[in-house]
Order: structure tokens, then C-alpha cells, then sequence
């Protein structure tokens, strides 16, 4: 594993995710936002904000999966959520935690969630980019 998570003292621990990876591999993997599409490119969970953010993060898996990859070594996340507001965070937790189950883990590198006004599909609530690295 190229990726180690820390919580350093003097900063506050937030349990969605770690403040600082370090990454220590050799391949630097960049994955494009993923929004809920399935494999046919159908839009996952029209309207429900938890059921959007697990399709997100099982396509981030499948794109991991696909370079040797798993969730244990992505560094980073950025999440853009159409309208944001504090409210929506059981919802995405929600997503997280029905994604963790099915990846076998609980995913929690740095991230940085950013509300917008919208993305390329209205129906599309929410769109989650990954950078890893691999050994």
C-alpha cells in the first residue's frame, strides 16, 4: 500500500476522512470525476442524493480495480454536490458508508467536498475525482 492516512496532532479529526495522505508508490493514478452512471451508462438513484454518491465512489473501485488498484490507495478526493448545503451530509455519509460496505472498506483519504450550481446532466447530483498512487 503506497498510501498512508494521518490525523496530525494540532489539527481537528474529522471522521469522513483523514487531513494529510502520504503517498510513498511510483504510479500516479488520476481518475475523472465520476458522476451515477452504471456501466451502461444509465444515471443511478434519479433524485436520491445517497444512492448518486455510492455509484460515484463503486465507479472510482471499478476504475481502481481496473489499474491494480483499490480505495486503500487513493490520496485525495474532490466531490462537487449540485446545491449543497449542510443538511445533505446524512444523505452523503449515507452514500459513503453503502459504498464502503460493498468495497470492503472504509474510504477516507483527504477530501475536498465543493457545492455547485450544477454538473454536465441535471439529473446528476453529485461527481466524485480521485488521485492515487500505486506501488
Amino acid at each position: 500500500m503506497a498510501i498512508t492516512l494521518v490525523n496530525p496532532s494540532g489539527l481537528p479529526e474529522i471522521d469522513a476522512y483523514r487531513q494529510v495522505s502520504v503517498a510513498t508508490g511510483s504510479k500516479l493514478v488520476h481518475i475523472a470525476g465520476q458522476v451515477a452512471w452504471d456501466a451502461q451508462g444509465v444515471t443511478v438513484g434519479k433524485g436520491d442524493l445517497a444512492a448518486q454518491v455510492e455509484q460515484c465512489y463503486l465507479n472510482i473501485g471499478t476504475a481502481l480495480a481496473a489499474v491494480g488498484g483499490s480505495f486503500d490507495d487513493v490520496a485525495k478526493l474532490t466531490v462537487h454536490v449540485v446545491d449543497w448545503t449542510p443538511d445533505k451530509m446524512p444523505a452523503f455519509l449515507d452514500g459513503v458508508a453503502r459504498a464502503a460496505a460493498k468495497l470492503g472498506g472504509t474510504p477516507v483519504p483527504p477530501g475536498t467536498l465543493l457545492g455547485v450550481a450544477a454538473l454536465d446532466v441535471p439529473e446528476h447530483l453529485v461527481e466524485v475525482e480521485a488521485t492515487a498512487v500505486l506501488d
